[in-house]
């Protein structure tokens, strides 16, 4: 059975798509390919990936990529095709129209994500978030299932077609860091991922600003800021004599950082796409032993207080998020026992192990297949 995943927008070496989804039904015996940005054709894990071009604007992601993903797509003459970007929901149909199965792997809550777009006036913000919105709904009726990747995004599609797979960690990818006895870590505090103002970088650097000095705490800063002017903003701020940026450093960087920092932060402001997400840094964060300091949001509270793994706080207030620090670092035992709580945590709820087996259950009924 061949299996084609797409995407116009993500990195070929995206973490939930290739490491997760793609080598696992590469694992299972399926014919995998990938098509997405990437700069050469390789294999990875048992799984070929075609390379696009990365776009030179948004415009240019929009309507070249997505017409480059149309082109690739057809070439490959494949079973299933499972698409992960809403811009793509044209190309889905119309590879229904030839006959294909089609799977949506819908990363994020589409209306929620549009009013968070600053280059959008926003009042044209409102009109374009309600008809994405209209648009992925009744598009949806017409493929053959829906992956959502959290149960509040799973609420929005018919039951009967959706499944939920949670972008929970590689457990296993985080053994390393996990050993790492804590008192030998550094008061290191990290966020790996994209930084962007409503994802609190501004509050990050005012924050470790605020830590006493007697402390000697750093901010290790692993990603990229977008957009890049931000960069240059942040670096007005008193606290970034306290940061670390390393910029992107790849799956084994993050690893090695998680293993000698002793705090994770995820302090997102609450954007309507934000306070039902389920970030991965922070599941991540829980797999390496971790204690975090997040956002103090409903769905994110029951997580974190259920697991004993942390503290919340307002994300819009940088002294909370330092006072929090502060604490975690004036108590190490107590923090080393909250990281310790969120590994058990990860170990027996949040890891990829126990959702790949609803993606491949989902897959054999689709196709037919009595593969074990």
């Amino acid at each position: 059975m061949k299996v084609v995943h797409l995407s116009s927008a993500h990195p070929a070496h995206d973490v939930r798509i290739l490491y997760k989804e793609c080598k696992t039904l590469a694992a299972a015996g399926y014919d995998v390919t990938l098509v997405a940005l990437n700069d050469q054709e390789e294999t990875v894990d048992g799984v070929r990936i075609v390379g696009l071009p990365k776009p030179k604007n948004r415009l240019d992601r929009m309507v070249r990529n997505v017409w480059r993903v149309a082109r690739a797509a057809l070439r490959e003459r494949a079973d299933v095709y499972h698409f992960h970007d809403p811009e793509l929901i044209p190309v889905g149909l119309l590879l229904r129209l030839a006959g294909k199965r089609v799977v949506y792997d819908v990363h994020e809550c589409v209306p929620h994500a549009v009013l968070t777009k600053d280059y959008l006036p926003p009042v044209v913000r409102q009109v374009v978030a309600k008809a994405a919105g209209l648009f992925e709904f009744v598009a949806s009726r017409f493929l053959h299932g829906i992956v959502a990747a959290t149960p509040a995004i799973a609420e929005r599609f018919p039951a009967r077609q959706t499944i939920t797979v949670q972008n929970f960690p590689l457990l296993q990818e985080f053994t390393s860091a996990a050993e790492t006895p804590y008192s030998e870590r550094e008061p290191i505090i990290a966020y790996v991922g994209t930084m962007t103002r409503i994802r609190g970088v501004r509050e990050m650097v005012d924050a470790i600003g605020r830590v006493p000095a007697e402390h000697g705490a750093r901010l290790a800063l692993a990603g990229s800021i977008d957009p890049p002017d931000l960069e240059t903003e942040a670096k007005r701020i008193a606290g970034w004599e306290r940061v670390e940026f390393s910029g992107w450093c790849g799956r084994q960087g993050v690893v090695e950082l998680l293993g000698r920092v002793r705090v994770g932060l995820v302090v997102f402001h609450p954007a309507p796409n934000h306070v039902n997400a389920q970030p991965n840094k922070l599941f991540e964060y829980m797999a390496a032993g971790i204690p975090v300091v997040a956002s103090d949001f409903p769905r994110w509270r029951g997580m974190v207080e259920e697991a004993g793994c942390g503290l919340l706080v307002d994300p819009l207030r940088p002294e909370r998020i330092a006072e929090a620090i502060t604490w975690l670092l004036d108590h190490p035992d107590e923090a080393e026992a909250m990281g310790q709580r969120g590994r058990k945590a990860a170990r027996d709820r949040f890891n990829w192990g126990r959702e790949c087996d609803k993606m491949l259950c989902f897959y054999r009924e689709m196709l037919g297949d009595n593969r074990g």
